[in-house]
């Protein structure tokens, strides 16, 4: 039976991917730093498995990851880096607290976790890391510059790894999605307005499960990046081809 270590899998897209692998008999792994979250998941979800995790510590990981192996005989098919926060504002009116815990969580937190998880993804033929990226990894978003800051770290850590693990026949995908229907949209940022929320966290769940059940195509051109909804797709291809001047203009109508 293969397995999925979801981080931040308690609400949101990280739940809603538990229940998208669940359904087509995945061992699943939620793992969570909100204890009360965690509890109702273990409640509506007996099958999975819940456990505590804080992704900012090393340590936390290592221990997460054992936890979880235990109940798959060491295999890890899927590490699935979902946890993040969004705290908007202008950078000179957020607190270096808010800068800090969204560095720390969205982009030390992947790193992290991908360095714990390579030893089982390695020892498990066609594994997958799966980073949750952001349109807003396509231009540098003002209102919310330090989590945008942190997806462009997440895209080039994908492709980085990429090419690093591809020995280790262990394939890292990242996916975009656009403001999606979670916590994470609740937030004066203005592209939510211009662009409006229109994903539901079971389109970007659909999205991790085709990242992770790739086509010939996929693998022949080593597609490292999977964009949710028709908006990133149309606002991503935009981006490559149309010079920065006009990129910037855009960005500038849609979030500022």
């Amino acid at each position: 039976m293969p397995s999925i270590f979801i981080s931040g899998g308690a609400a949101g897209i990280g739940l809603a991917t538990a229940q998208r692998f669940a359904k087509d008999g995945w061992t699943v792994g939620v793992y969570d730093v909100n204890d009360e979250a965690l509890a109702t998941v273990a409640a509506e979800n007996p099958g999975f498995i819940t456990g505590r995790l804080d992704v900012r510590e090393a340590a936390e990981w290592e221990r997460a990851l054992a936890d979880f192996t235990a109940h798959t005989d060491g295999q890890l098919d899927v590490l699935d880096n979902n946890a993040g926060i969004l705290l908007s504002g202008d950078l000179t009116d957020i607190s270096p607290e808010a800068i800090k815990a969204q560095i720390d969580i969205d982009a030390l937190g992947v790193a992290l976790g991908a360095q714990a998880a390579h030893q089982y993804l390695k020892a498990t033929p066609g594994a997958h890391l799966v980073n949750i990226a952001s349109a807003s990894a396509i231009y540098g978003q003002p209102g919310i510059a330090v989590y945008s800051a942190t997806k462009f770290f997440v895209a080039g850590l994908t492709e980085a790894l990429g090419l690093e693990w591809q020995a280790d026949d262990i394939r890292a995908v990242s996916i975009w999605p656009l403001w999606a229907k979670t916590a994470l949209a609740q937030t004066d940022a203005k592209s939510t307005k211009t662009l409006g929320v229109r994903l539901t966290p079971d389109d970007v769940a659909a999205k991790v499960w085709e990242a992770v059940h790739p086509n010939r195509l996929d693998r022949a051109t080593g597609r490292t990046s999977y964009s949710v909804g028709a908006q990133t797709t149309v606002l991503g291809n935009a981006a490559k081809f149309l010079p920065n001047s006009m990129n910037r203009a855009v960005n500038k109508v849609l979030a500022q």
